[in-house]
This record gives structure tokens, sequence and C-alpha cells, in this order.
């Protein structure tokens, strides 16, 4: 053999190798990407775990104590339970702008119904839930029978809430004090109890019955929507209605129904806002619209519908929980957290499309 084609014979030899490394490489992105598409709650929950390290590291042992742990967990519970709504609709494509407002009011009805017409506190609790199911139903109706755009009707039902809200409670406030004498029932999400404390009540984990009542709420939802028919027609509506239609799933019925639970959800949020703020206040809750919007978006759910952890909502509440404490026990200004945050939704939406491109 020549010296030439000698030459020639190294150069095809190496050129093979790299296209099988080639190829290698790109399966194990593949793999990689499969993985992330199966179980969509795996990137929120890393980041999770590593932003719970970095702070750690960074303020101390104290950061990683039950305490503050679990202190988090109560003040993500509210964005967590509407984040549980949000991510229903979104599933199925959809958006639902008027989440926040369907909370505040389901409140304010439970107050007024108590304090206004003396009906009995648990039987104004059903009403307010009631109110907020039915609420959430005409968004569904407007949508699936009106085949309206989610992102209108709820923008315009957000707005009618909010006026009725502000016309039925006059702009009046319920106070905590009331509350706490008269009806108590209206504060239960706001009752804790200690797991870990020692025989003089000191350290350990407080817990609230809203944190309790959060956690189930999503573990009951996720079997729902993996174990169920009902679960799988949700990801099937969003994912292509057409197709879901022609296989013989009601999408119409699906659709009411997703929103009818959205509102029940909303209103057991505007319950436990009461207990999260003591009061029933008709201005409160303003950011739920946008906080529940951002945890299911760094939660990995996508906003094209048909894919997505349950479970990833409340990862993506937690991540937003665990920068706002982190960065207020450093001392760091509050605009780096919006800063931050809104640097976390740009990168979700991201490998979101990443991964609808080429793990499909």
């Amino acid at each position: 053999m020549s010296g030439t084609d000698n030459f020639e014979a190294v150069v095809k030899e190496r050129r093979t190798e790299a296209v099988a490394e080639f190829h290698e490489d790109k399966t194990l992105i593949r793999r990689f990407q499969n993985a992330l598409h199966a179980a969509p709650s795996l990137v929120p929950l890393i980041v999770l775990l590593v932003s719970v390290l970095l702070f750690a590291g960074l303020v101390g042992s104290r950061f990683f104590s039950a305490g503050t742990l679990t202190l988090i967990l109560q003040q993500v519970q509210l964005v967590g339970i509407v984040a549980a709504a949000q991510t229903l609709v979104i599933l199925t494509a959809g958006i639902d702008l008027s989440v926040g407002a369907i909370a505040v009011l389901s409140s304010v009805i439970m107050g007024q119904f108590a304090f206004r017409y003396g009906i009995p506190v648990p039987l104004s609790i059903l009403c307010g839930l009631g109110a907020g199911t039915i609420l959430g139903m005409i968004n569904g109706w407007l949508v699936a029978v009106m085949k309206l755009p989610p992102f209108i009707v709820t923008l315009g039902t957000w707005q009618i809430i909010l006026a009725t809200n502000f016309l039925y409670s006059a702009n009046e406030t319920i106070r905590a004090q009331d509350i706490e004498a008269n009806a108590p029932a209206l504060q239960f999400f706001a009752q804790t109890f200690k797991i870990g404390a020692d025989e003089n009540g000191r350290g350990g984990a407080t817990f609230t019955y809203g944190v309790i009542f959060m956690i189930l709420l999503i573990a009951v939802l996720s079997y729902a929507l993996r174990s169920t028919a009902w679960g799988r027609h949700v990801y099937a509506t969003g994912d292509d209605p057409d197709a879901a239609q022609l296989s013989g799933v009601n999408v119409r019925a699906t659709l009411i129904s997703v929103y009818a639970l959205s509102g029940l959800i909303c209103a057991f949020a505007g319950w436990a806002l009461i207990g999260r703020i003591g009061s029933v206040s008709p201005t409160s809750g303003a950011e739920l619209n946008i906080q529940s919007i951002t945890a299911v978006v760094i939660g990995g759910i996508s906003l094209f519908g048909g894919r997505g952890s349950i479970w990833g909502a409340l990862f993506g509440a937690l991540i937003v929980g665990v920068f706002s404490l982190g960065l207020r026990l450093l001392g760091v200004d509050p605009q780096w957290t919006f800063f931050f945050i809104g640097l976390l939704i740009i990168v979700a939406v991201a490998v979101d499309q990443w991964i609808r491109k080429v793990a499909a």
C-alpha cells in the first residue's frame, strides 16, 4: 500500500469514528430530552434542590432547618393551591386570568354571608365554594360551548368578578378580631400544629392546615390526572382537541369540568386566604393570577397544553418561595427577586420549547 493510500485510509477511519461519536452524543442528548419529556417535573425539582443547597451555603445552616423550610411552605400555600387550579386549565391549552378574582370573591361571599346575613358559618363556606365552582363553570361554558379564546374569556370575567367583588362588599373589610370571636372556622386553614417539637414545644416543624390541604390537593389531582380516564381526557384535549374528539373524548364536557374544578379549587384558596391574612378583605390576593402562572411555567408545564405534571406547579411555587426568603435573609434588595424569577421564567419556556422540538 502506498503512502497516499495509507493516509486516505487513516483519514477515512477518523471520519468514521467522528461520525460514530457524533451519533453517540446525539443519542445521549436524545435520551436526556426524552427523560425530561417523560418526567417534566424533573427539571423544577432539580432547580428546587439546587436552590435550597445554594441558599443553605450562603445563609448558613439555619436556612436548612425544619422551621425555615416549613415557613416557605406556609408562604407559598396560597400560590400552590391556585397554581393547581391554573395547571388544570393550562393542561387543556388554555389559561385562566380570573383565578385570583374568583378566590377573593369566594372569600368575600363566605364572610358576608356569615356576618351580614347571619347564615351559619359552615353553610356560608359552602356558599362560597359553590360560587367559585359556578364562576369556573361559566368560564368553561364560554370556552367550550361558545368557542371563545380562553385568554379573552378569563380576561373579561376577571374584570367582571373584580368589579362584583368591590360592589358587593362595598369595599369593607371584616376584621380579624370579629372573625376570631364569631366565626373562627373561616380561619381554619391558618391553624397550626407541630411535628418533632421537644417536650417544651420548642423546635420542630410547624405546619398549617392550609399547607396540608395544598399537598393533599396536589397528590389527589396527580393521581386523577395520571390514573383516571378523566385525566387522560384532559391531556388529550390539551394535546389535540380535534384528534381527542375523533377518538371518543367529550372535549366540551372535559373543558367545562376542568374550569368548574378550577373554580372550586380557587374558592378553597379564598377560604385559605382568610386564614392567611386573618381578615376578609376585597383588596387581597391581587397578585395570585401572575403568581400562579409563574409557578406553572417554572414548574415545567407546557403553555401549549397536553404535557406537564401538577407536581411541577408545586415545585415552581416552592422555587419562588426559596428565592424570596433566601434573598431576604441575605439582605438583598427585593427587586432582585423579580429579576431572578424573570430569568427562571424565560429559561423554563426555552427548555419547554427545546423538549417539544427534539423529544417529540
